[in-house]
């Protein structure tokens, strides 16, 4: 005789299932539903086709040129208050001085009076030709670059002074050319043309010649280098020639020491 049967344990009970996952998951089939549309299927980004770059169908095309960066323009500078500052002002090169008068305009109106009317005037043919020097050591009036008039009380007796460069025979001959044309005052009377060494040693053969030429237009007296004029001191003994220059003036010798 059989016993009564042990009861059978119950199954569990199913596990609750994720949506797209398991047989839940199927895609219900067309006749199964009317107007249910199957879900679409994403597709990774990493599987999308790569864009196709125009250069692969086109022909490549040459590079145009660059164009020019346009010009650079400086800010104006600006002060801390916002206002534009002052630009500073362009300094102006200062106009070329002016040219020495042409010789014959007097520098001065007032006559250029002696002690006399037979003391002599010393004419400079040009700046720097050591009238101021000759004066110190043989007395005279220093009339300047022109000739003087005599009917102003002026020296009538006059020396013209010139250097032995080729500027000063250039300008000594321009000064002779206007006293023979008849324009300087009349009533003068030219003693010498007094040239002054302006180097030591021998003029070159060119000055010589010119020098010839002025020989033949007026008595001319040389002078030779004197170093202490060149420092602007006085010459303790004078050349030589000084002796038959103070003659030709008739003037005495104002130097410290005689001349040798």
């Amino acid at each position: 005789m059989r016993g009564p049967k042990s009861p059978q344990p119950a199954p569990p009970p199913p596990a609750p299932q994720s949506e797209g996952t398991g047989p839940a998951a199927r895609p219900p089939h067309a006749g199964h539903g009317a107007g249910v549309a199957p879900a679409p299927v994403p597709v990774p980004a990493a599987v999308s086709a790569a864009p196709v770059h125009a250069a692969a169908t086109t022909a490549v095309q040459p590079a145009a040129a660059p164009a020019a960066p346009p010009p650079a323009t400086t800010p104006a500078p600006t002060r801390a208050s916002g206002q534009p500052a002052v630009q500073p002002r362009t300094r102006r090169l200062s106009a070329a001085p002016a040219a020495e008068p042409a010789w014959g305009e007097p520098r001065r109106p007032r006559a250029a009076r002696g002690r006399s009317r037979n003391e002599v005037g010393w004419v400079k043919a040009h700046g720097g030709a050591g009238v101021t020097s000759l004066v110190e050591v043989l007395g005279g009036v220093d009339v300047g670059a022109r000739w003087p008039d005599p009917s102003r009380g002026e020296p009538r007796r006059v020396v013209l002074v010139g250097r032995t460069s080729a500027r000063g025979l250039r300008s000594v001959s321009q000064a002779l050319g206007s006293l023979h044309d008849g324009r300087a005052p009349q009533g003068l009377e030219l003693l010498a043309v007094v040239l002054v060494a302006d180097a030591p040693g021998r003029l070159p053969l060119g000055l010589l010649r010119r020098l010839r030429v002025l020989r033949s237009a007026a008595r001319v007296q040389r002078v030779p280098w004197i170093p202490a004029w060149r420092t602007g001191g006085s010459p303790k003994v004078l050349p030589r020639q000084f002796d038959r220059l103070a003659e030709l003036v008739g003037s005495e010798l104002y130097a410290e020491g005689a001349a040798s």
